[in-house]
């Protein structure tokens, strides 16, 4: 029978801070404004950037002063250098960019509230002092209001999806709240957002193209005829006269998959000229939603790729009750997390996962941070912000996961009333300084090589793909060798290979896929997996069957079934010879009294959060002699020394017997 120990989370600190491995990285901004070479970000200064972080939604983009000195330390404390300032402008949330509190009828959106903008201001001013550097959504969640057009904009939907591309007044209106917001001078640092380095990215729309969402079904006008004169007019110039007399706008002809195609590359290319104009330096992305080719296609202008990673499944018709579906599928054979990130990237460009969670209640993510991060620097990707570090900014330890707010919220009910909360979880915010000392500092290798694959079919969508092994193959090249997509008409310069979407793309069965590099090994049959360069390594998964698994310098045999067990050095030596190292073993983590029946959890439970104990027997390579090992408790105590031997080169201790803990000191003495 396992054990569970409470392991909660503070609000105002870590149990822990790895600041000092990354070197003197504050304030954010010292290198300079980041700029695009290739398929990489490089500061001015010629620093190639690589970002490990995580979004603020909606309200914790306004917290009060204190607590935006608070969670600026505690993110970096824990090896965040990025957040990306998401949903501000969602009316839903209190407080937002154009309204602080409820109460005075919102007249028009655009104009920021004083105290909203303050406080944005302040956590900006808090972030870059701590060496964090900010993604700047602009065009999210805003609900555009009467009086601010004369054709009825008040019937849209959030961010005006759709319709954002093609309606003038519209398009007007985005401009003039990004001029607004980009030459709003911070009182507490003394510059634009424009003249900041620290602000280091931005998009130009959230989740929204002309592909993926339907304007048939609500017809919503004057927009829906707007559209539909649009495309007349460009038919008959181009042609397709024919085509023009009669059509439905959302089934994808050729003649409409051109036209649309154009709708979104002159959109991106008309608003980054316009913040080109207004002073704005930093890379500029179009969207980050790569439903299908065509939608990456239309990214081929803009500075960067930005994709959404997403694995998990809640039961929709019952999102009011205390009832959530959830799945178990372990990332060693699932394929939703990671295949659609290769399809979404155009290979000669950064690639940025602005968004990517696998959420509570699903028991297996602690895999999900360690992962990512490894593939993240086998491909050379060049940074992800989880979805969500929170969304309110009223956080204390007693506050169970899953609710961060009291009840059901506007749009999607417990998916914003804390489902994507990872502020207090073990097993994914728990894991981030392992995941942060990779991809920072490139603990695992990049491909020497690429390949292109090439995109034929522009409307096909990953699931469109012929068989689901064929997505898995597609999950297996994330994991085998670095690689993006290309079209006829924009061929990769960077690729080393040049394959159809169709080949082979992966070596083996799929039972087995090693990288490249040989640093990353995956055994879909056995559900495990292990990741071994220098300074971090990772066993994960379905790791206790009674196996002993091993990398360079670890040797782990695990009692407890599932379990990511990651060592990480907290200097620039190897594990082979650091005198400073930080073990975590993290597997499932609940409430108190959390209950599930049958797939579906049917009470939350209470606090305090509780982590199972891995139970293991750990032996470390190291030539540094006299290492002790100490577990640390949550709120960064010492629990205790951990009985341990050292033979021949070899520490031996055992995790979980005495002192349980999901984190361990082993340092010189």
């Amino acid at each position: 029978m396992s054990k569970w120990i409470p392991f909660p989370a503070y609000a105002d600190s870590f149990p822990f801070d790895i600041r000092f491995a990354f070197g003197d990285e504050a304030p954010a901004g010292k290198h300079g404004f980041l700029t695009v070479k290739g398929d990489k970000f490089v500061f001015e200064d010629g620093m190639v950037a690589k970002f490990w972080g995580a979004n603020f939604n909606s309200a914790l983009c306004f917290p009060s002063h204190e607590y935006a000195e608070q969670v600026a330390r505690r993110v970096a404390a824990a090896g965040v250098n990025i957040v990306r300032l998401h949903q501000m402008d969602a009316d839903w949330s209190t407080p937002n960019i154009f309204q602080f509190a409820k109460g005075p009828r919102l007249v028009k959106t655009g104009i920021a509230d004083p105290e909203s903008l303050d406080r944005m201001d302040y956590l900006i001013k808090c972030l870059k002092e701590n060496g964090v550097y900010i993604y700047m959504d602009i065009l999210t969640y805003r609900k555009f209001r009467t009086a601010e057009t004369s054709v009825g904009a008040e019937k849209l939907v959030s961010g005006a999806k759709i319709y954002s591309y093609i309606d003038p007044e519209i398009i007007q209106l985005q401009k003039e709240f990004a001029e607004f917001l980009w030459t709003h001078v911070n009182p507490y640092t003394g510059l634009a957002y424009k003249d900041d380095p620290a602000v280091a990215l931005t998009e130009i729309t959230n989740e929204d193209d002309l592909f993926a969402r339907s304007m048939s079904g609500d017809k919503i006008e004057p927009f829906y005829t707007e559209f539909c004169d649009m495309y007349r007019e460009w038919a008959i110039k181009n042609g397709y006269e024919e085509d023009a007399k009669d059509f439905d706008p959302d089934i994808n002809t050729p003649s409409m998959i051109e036209f649309k195609s154009e709708v979104m590359e002159n959109h991106y290319k008309t608003m980054t000229e316009c913040w080109r104009k207004i002073g704005v330096k930093i890379p500029i992305c179009g969207t980050n939603w790569t439903e299908c080719a065509a939608t990456v296609r239309a990214q081929r202008y803009t500075d960067f790729n930005d994709g959404h990673a997403y694995l998990y499944w809640i039961e929709h018709s019952r999102m009011n009750d205390k009832i959530r579906n959830f799945s178990d599928d372990s990332l060693t054979t699932h394929t939703s997390l990671l295949a659609p990130q290769i399809y979404g990237r155009i290979a000669d460009k950064p690639y940025f996962i602005s968004e990517w969670d696998e959420p509570w209640p699903m028991t297996l993510r602690a895999e999900s941070p360690i992962l990512l991060a490894a593939v993240s620097c086998l491909q050379g990707w060049s940074g992800a912000t989880i979805h969500t570090y929170a969304y309110g900014n009223r956080h204390n330890e007693f506050q169970p996961l899953g609710m961060e707010v009291s009840s059901r919220v506007m749009g999607m009910g417990y998916h914003r009333q804390g489902q994507f909360t990872t502020w207090n979880d073990p097993a994914k915010f728990g894991l981030f300084p392992h995941a942060a000392l990779m991809v920072r500092r490139g603990d695992v290798k990049t491909s020497e090589g690429m390949l292109g694959i090439n995109l034929d079919n522009p409307t096909a969508k990953m699931e469109d793909y012929n068989t689901k092994e064929y997505l898995a193959s597609m999950s297996n090249v994330a994991e085998y060798t670095r690689a993006g997509v290309e079209f006829d008409d924009c061929p990769s310069r960077l690729a080393t290979a040049h394959v159809s979407i169709n080949d082979k793309l992966v070596p083996g069965d799929g039972k087995i896929v090693v990288s490249d590099t040989g640093e990353l090994y995956k055994n879909t049959e056995e559900q495990y997996g292990i990741i071994d360069s220098a300074r971090s390594q990772v066993v994960y998964g379905y790791i206790g069957v009674n196996r002993t698994l091993k990398t360079e310098n670890l040797k782990i045999k695990c009692k407890t079934d599932f379990a990511v067990i990651a060592a990480s050095s907290l200097t620039d030596e190897p594990l082979a010879s650091t005198d400073n190292i930080i073990l975590s073993a993290v597997g499932r983590v609940s409430n108190t009294d959390e209950v599930r029946e049958n797939g579906l959890l049917t009470e939350i439970g209470k606090t305090p959060i509780l982590a199972e104990v891995i139970e293991a027997e750990v032996q470390l390579k190291n030539a540094t002699e006299n290492m002790v090992v100490y577990g640390i408790t949550a709120e960064g105590y010492y629990t205790g020394t951990i009985p341990s031997t050292y033979e021949n080169g070899t520490l031996k201790f055992k995790i979980g017997d005495k002192f349980p803990s999901i984190y361990y000191h082993i340092v010189k003495g």
